[in-house]
């Protein structure tokens, strides 16, 4: 169940991203009550999986998912570039998390 929690944790590390640059440096307000809202709940999220994850393999599986996520978000629909070598370090990044996760007892 905690790393059910820590991917929701993740996911709302995108959003957070995404509206802290929707923000436009805090001067929208909408987005930018959408991003502590969504920071505070990633991070409680975080916190609650904290419990019984190892810190170390929690943290990068969340930092990752949102790394990944945010970036892959950017070039599907932000018109980020896609050049070949974003798309190997993104494989990489997500086999780094699925490793993480295959090599931690639950």
């Amino acid at each position: 169940m905690d790393w059910i929690i820590l991917s929701i944790a993740g996911v709302l590390e995108v959003v957070w991203a995404l509206l802290l640059k929707q923000s436009e440096g805090f001067s929208k307000p909408a987005p930018t009550i959408g991003f502590l809202i969504a920071l505070t709940a990633s991070m409680g999220l975080l916190a609650f999986a904290l419990r019984t994850l190892l810190v170390g393999t929690a943290y990068a599986v969340w930092t990752g998912i949102g790394a990944a996520g945010t970036a892959i978000v950017g070039m599907l629909w932000l018109g980020e570039p896609r050049d070949a070598l974003r798309l190997v370090s993104l494989v990489l990044l997500l086999a780094g998390i699925i490793g993480l996760r295959l090599t931690t007892s639950s």
